[in-house]
């Protein structure tokens, strides 16, 4: 819901949501100012440097999918299966465009779709859709393919400093 907080009170919501809200903006800080991550953005064209923490972002998410084993006991299915009912029962404390994207993110089990190269490439054109100004998003997965072990390595290295990081946070969910 971190993606989906303007014109939404905080104050409103329950505090499991909001603490789940503070956790996804560390994270996104954390990353966003990591300098192994930072060093990426140089390996992108100059029209899509600006891009680099959205590509970033959304590249992790496919190496989080195809390294889950070594970050977690649960098996990725068991998590994504749990994931998307626990977005299922709280449907209603979401606003529209939220609840409307996580509807065709369960229906097309998003999370699971990240292990395919291809269909992170896909999640970052949808973005490019959505950003409401001319942008050059769209196809920065081929960019990213030119480079995967050099992103792959960061992941690896970045990933496990972050879970202490959030550990560290104490941001109960």
């Amino acid at each position: 819901m971190g993606d989906f907080t303007k014109g939404v009170n905080l104050a409103s919501l329950p505090k499991p949501i909001m603490r789940g809200i503070e956790n996804h903006r560390f994270v996104d800080k954390f990353t966003d100012n990591h300098p192994e991550v930072r060093a990426l953005k140089p390996l992108l064209s100059d029209k899509r440097r600006r891009f680099y923490a959205i590509i970033s972002d959304v590249v992790f998410d496919h190496f989080l999918v195809n390294h889950w084993q070594q970050f977690s006991a649960q098996s990725f299915t068991q998590f994504s299966q749990y994931s998307y009912r626990q977005l299922e029962l709280s449907v209603d404390l979401m606003p529209e465009k939220m609840r409307y994207m996580v509807e065709r993110m369960i229906a097309q089990d998003w999370l699971s779709s990240y292990a395919d190269i291809a269909n992170t490439g896909r999640a970052i054109d949808s973005i490019s859709k959505r950003i409401r100004f001319d942008n050059h998003l769209a196809g920065a997965i081929v960019e990213v393919e030119q480079h995967y072990r050099q992103y792959e390595q960061v992941f690896l290295t970045f990933f496990p400093q972050l879970v202490i990081q959030v550990k560290k946070q104490n941001i109960e969910l």
